[in-house]
């Protein structure tokens, strides 16, 4: 019998069968060579496969839930091309459709110290700010610029709500306060862009104290006889409406904006009624002469460009600039035309 030996009693004694399969596999795996598998099919997959879509091209509107594709949206300034619904916009990409020709210098703002109270919750405020910044690829939640709108030089300064809620720190009054200073020494307007959820924890009463140093700020622009234009976004809360943000010469909001010091949600807690519908929101307080104006935001740029050159006593901006006519030559023996003589009544 084929695997099996005659014992020395008359018996057999069966040899253990080495098992195919375990032995095909272990051969296999130290490194047999399967041309096809190993090399054919690979290739013909890097040639052919199917790119992967990457997941920054489609952004979701919070308002009506339809699918933007980001390049449209970018070209709409983040307004939902559907419902009109205002999306929040980063300080670069505001200052790229406000200044002529999407130029402008940034406005260097002074460091302060970091974590100064050491503050530490779930994590560490180092972190935190990390983690912002990589989110963000900015330094802080506010940038300042310079540059021209409709030919005007102006300084503006805009917060961004996607850097910890576009909370109100030490380097955002450093910001404010850097803003107003530029303004005065070049006389120019300041505009400003508010978006914040109020004041940053992690730096407790200094932050706070940022309300009355950017008061004073703005008071130096009113000294100096310069306007000071706030365009209030989506949300403006907290100590920054407290402070810099209500204290305009202009007060203008994009449509549908939640403006207020505590929000309706508190407000009914604390009260314990029903809110009117809207309460809180851009349209409300224009009604209730919170505000000057509501303006959609593919119109903010004209309507600045007219109310600074007003503010200033500048005569109205030119849209275009447009080549003198040619002289026309006139054939011999012909009376000179309008364009070589005098107009013809």
């Amino acid at each position: 019998m084929p695997g099996a030996t005659r014992g020395a009693a008359g018996g057999f004694a069966f040899r253990r069968a080495r098992p195919y399969l375990g032995a095909v596999r272990r051969q296999r795996g130290k490194g047999t060579m399967n041309w096809i598998t190993n090399y054919v099919r690979p290739t013909i997959n890097s040639l052919f496969s199917r790119r992967e879509m990457p997941e920054n091209l489609w952004s979701k509107c919070p308002e009506c839930g339809t699918m933007l594709f980001h390049r449209e949206l970018a070209t709409n300034l983040n307004v939902c091309t559907a419902c009109d619904h205002h999306l929040a916009i980063s300080p670069r990409a505001r200052f790229a459709g406000l200044f002529d020709g999407a130029i402008f210098t940034e406005v260097k703002v002074p460091e302060p110290v970091a974590d100064p109270l050491g503050f530490r919750d779930q994590k560490k405020y180092p972190d935190r700010m990390r983690a912002a910044q990589k989110a963000t690829g900015e330094r802080e939640a506010m940038l300042v610029a310079e540059g021209e709108i409709g030919r005007t030089p102006v300084v503006a300064a805009a917060q961004d709500f996607a850097f910890m809620g576009g909370s109100m720190g030490m380097l955002v009054g450093n910001a404010v306060i850097a803003a107003a200073t530029r303004a005065v020494e070049r006389r120019k307007p300041l505009i400003l862009f508010a978006a914040a959820g109020g004041a940053r924890m992690q730096e407790g009463i200094l932050s706070l104290m940022q309300m009355p140093r950017t008061t004073v700020a703005v008071q130096m622009l009113r000294d100096a006889g310069l306007p000071y234009i706030v365009v209030l976004t989506n949300p403006t809360t907290g100590g920054v409406t407290a402070s810099y943000a209500m204290l305009g010469d202009v007060q203008i909001a994009e449509p549908g904006a939640l403006i207020c010091f505590a929000g309706p949600r508190v407000i009914e807690q604390t009260i314990r009624e029903k809110l009117p519908d809207g309460f809180q929101r851009a349209e409300y307080l224009l009604d209730h002469g919170m505000l000057d104006r509501v303006t959609h935001r593919r119109k903010l740029r004209e309507d600045l460009i007219v109310i600074v050159r007003l503010l200033l006593g500048l005569p109205p901006a030119v849209a275009a600039d447009l080549p003198a006519p040619a002289a026309v030559p006139a054939a011999e023996g012909a009376a000179p035309g309008p364009a070589e003589g005098e107009a013809k009544a």
